[in-house]
């Protein structure tokens, strides 16, 4: 049976990783039939870089994607482009308040505004 599953090939404390399609017998880091992609978790924001029309081939010829293979790409690549250097997501804009005008009441019992030119008077005592 084939696997679509990630080899590693970075060194030590540095992990990088290629998206390989091998016998499911084979050793993690051992034979494979092809190279799909590439995952490199340490960059910022996280490198993929996926053929989709290959992995759609071997999926079609029998090989299942490992679990961590199938939850890389269904999170971090869109139907639509089959290599992405994908980017966070960025929080969305906060809508404005809405302005709304207060009660009539309100407004017959607020002061009256100053004019630019007023002095306020002294308070007593002072």
């Amino acid at each position: 049976m084939l696997a679509i599953r990630m080899r590693r090939v970075g060194s030590k404390r540095r992990p990088f990783f290629r998206l390989v399609v091998a016998r499911s017998e084979a050793a993690r880091d051992g034979s494979f039939l092809e190279i799909l992609g590439s995952y490199y978790p340490r960059a910022k924001p996280a490198k993929v870089e996926v053929d989709r029309e290959r992995v759609d081939y071997w999926v079609s010829k029998g090989a299942r994607p490992s679990d961590t293979v199938r939850t890389l790409i269904a999170r971090h690549l869109s139907a639509a482009a089959p290599a992405v250097e994908v980017a966070p997501a960025a929080p969305a804009p906060r809508p404005a308040a809405p302005v709304t005008e207060p009660p009539a009441a309100v407004q017959a019992n607020a002061t009256p505004e100053l004019d630019a030119d007023a002095v306020p008077a002294p308070a007593p005592g002072e």
